[in-house]
């Protein structure tokens, strides 16, 4: 199961092998629309397009207007110099490991 409940507060989502995580981010496999507090685990996703990057900012966009926290860990070394030529890395919360991901969510 791709999303898993981490606490009353945290929502982890397991991305899958998908450069545009329609799957993973949308319909009713994704986080709850409610969901304020979601932590990205991106150790499974090896690429990502601009439809990714897409879902990543409007993931975000809602997040900041409900006053919620996003982390994303474990990216590969594809998909962190995608974030790094786009600037995207100064954008998102890029945590160290899933425990960093959570501790920022949470505070």
């Amino acid at each position: 199961m791709p999303v898993e409940t981490v606490d009353d507060q945290v929502t982890l989502v397991r991305l899958a092998d998908s450069p545009s995580f329609a799957h993973d981010l949308d319909g009713g496999s994704g986080p709850d629309p409610g969901t304020t507090r979601i932590v990205l685990d991106f150790t499974d996703a090896r690429h990502i397009n601009s439809s990714g990057l897409a879902r990543l900012l409007r993931l975000r966009q809602r997040l900041v207007q409900a006053d919620g926290r996003l982390a994303l860990f474990g990216l590969s070394p594809q998909v962190a110099s995608v974030f790094q030529v786009t600037g995207l890395d100064r954008v998102f919360n890029l945590a160290a490991d899933r425990d960093r991901a959570i501790d920022f969510v949470r505070s």
